[in-house]
């Protein structure tokens, strides 16, 4: 049972240090994006860089898949081992007497988010990967504002992005300080931590689904 509990704070941990790291991406991927709406030269700039910066393609990027693959699968496996672990369930439950909507669908949440996710990559790195090492084309600096207009120029796919994101918030509402807790921070600046994690829940993804609506529109 001891080993079994170990096990079990390990991959809590694991989880939440993975979730943190993507928690640090999703602002820096946000910041480039939004560039996108204040400046097409800006945002080329700061494409073209990151698509043929070395460190970034070949350390980060692959870490960074490394830890969206991680941090789901490890989320899978602690709600199996819950789930396992709960036994019977029982006859009544009022779940939501004793935690929030988010807390309680964090499966539901990201299981969303991760089909997103790998929709995501084909839409994007995908065509990357051809782009460059397929197709072989020439690197033009320019192309990245268009191509990225290209992809919100369809309502159904602006609304699969604006919905992703939306489950997106609930995730992050429960994930940002419940990671802090899983590693032990419990002290005088826990109520900041969750008051900063809750605003970074809705903000963040509110501007993401703000930029691919501005396309949709501006297009």
């Amino acid at each position: 049972m001891s080993g079994l509990l170990k096990s079990s704070i390990a991959r809590k941990v694991a989880m939440a240090l993975s979730g943190l790291f993507l928690i640090i991406f999703l602002i820096q991927h946000f910041t480039i994006n939004f560039t996108s709406v204040i400046s097409a030269d800006l945002f080329n700039e700061f494409s073209h860089f990151m698509g043929t910066n070395f460190v970034v393609q070949a350390l980060l990027q692959p870490v960074l898949i490394f830890g969206v693959i991680f941090h789901f699968v490890m989320g899978f496996m602690l709600e199996i081992k819950n789930r396992q672990a709960r036994g019977v369930k029982y006859v009544q439950f009022n779940g939501s007497a004793n935690s929030s909507w988010a807390s309680r669908n964090m499966i539901i949440s990201g299981a969303v988010v991760l089909a997103f996710l790998a929709l995501h990559f084909y839409d994007f790195w995908v065509p990357e990967m051809l782009y460059k090492y397929v197709e072989a084309n020439p690197e033009d600096p320019s192309r990245y504002y268009a191509e990225l207009v290209h992809k919100f120029e369809s309502p159904v796919r602006t609304g699969i992005y604006a919905l992703a994101f939306v489950l997106l918030a609930f995730h992050l509402w429960h994930g940002f300080s419940s990671a802090f807790q899983t590693m032990g921070v419990n002290n005088k600046y826990t109520p900041f931590i969750k008051k900063f994690g809750y605003t970074y829940a809705v903000v963040i993804p509110a501007g993401f689904i703000f930029i691919a609506l501005f396309h949709y529109f501006n297009h």
